[in-house]
């Protein structure tokens, strides 16, 4: 895939779209150029009826470690400044909320700031053990994201968010895991494989009956429920190809063979 900078890699291994973050000399923090790629990648995923997955992870060790602050003083340094640098990256929030297809992020190493906030709009969060997380915004004079604060609340509860925001203190994997950020903890070797797995996993199952399912968790956290939508994305699963081959299939004792449509 052909992105619009070499920071972002994507690529598709089987029916897994892969999103690499490539900015190792600075531990993946993230420029402009890095969210217009994520924006580029995420959309094409999206548009791709081969890719059921989607598995975000950073090169060298790292996953986020949050913005490039380097480019603060020219891109954030006013309110005009700050609305411009928000215009940029709101096509990749975008991307990242709407995704309907399974998000998983694979974290390794540094998942900082707005590292964090990219994480927790994963459905699903596996951590190496050598993870770390934190929010530093009230170090920086800077609010975090209402979008992001309410996902961080929605994962951890409004006291745990209020430490972690407040104190911007870093916490390790095993406390992520503990305080409900990540869903689960590995070793860093097996990082890769247990990603995988459940990948492979998401791949076998239906793939409309995955969209309705988070498409419906999703609405239920935001505290907006659209039921209209959600009988239509029911009525869709139940008249879809996919539901009669998984009828098929258990009758026949046999692993169903989804197609998404």
């Amino acid at each position: 895939m052909q992105l619009s900078t070499e920071k972002i890699i994507a690529g598709k291994n089987g029916h897994v779209g892969e999103l690499v973050f490539n900015h190792p000399a600075k531990r993946n923090a993230l420029s402009l150029e890095m969210w217009v790629g994520i924006a580029e990648a995420l959309e094409s995923f999206g548009a791709d009826p081969d890719v059921r997955v989607i598995v975000l992870k950073g090169k060298g060790g790292a996953f986020i470690s949050g913005a490039d602050i380097s480019q603060f003083e020219e891109r954030r340094s006013t309110a005009e400044k700050a609305a411009d640098y928000n215009a940029i990256t709101d096509r990749a929030w975008t991307a990242l909320a709407r995704a309907a297809k399974p998000v998983i992020a694979e974290i390794e190493g540094y998942c900082i700031g707005g590292g964090l906030a990219v994480a927790m709009k994963a459905d699903i969060r596996i951590a190496a053990r050598n993870a770390v997380f934190g929010v530093p915004a009230a170090r920086l004079g800077l609010a975090y994201p209402v979008e992001s604060v309410r996902d961080l609340v929605n994962l951890v509860g409004p006291s745990r968010a209020k430490l972690i925001l407040l104190t911007g203190r870093q916490i390790d994997a095993e406390r992520a895991y503990r305080i409900g950020l990540v869903d689960d903890v590995v070793e860093v070797g097996s990082l890769g494989d247990a990603v995988g797995a459940i990948a492979a996993t998401l791949i076998e199952n239906a793939p409309l009956a995955m969209r309705a399912a988070k498409e419906t968790v999703n609405q239920i956290a935001r505290g907006a429920i659209d039921r209209k939508q959600l009988a239509a994305l029911a009525e869709q699963c139940i008249e879809s190809a996919d539901f009669a081959e998984g009828r098929r299939a258990f009758m026949e004792k046999r692993r169903p063979r989804f197609e998404g449509r």
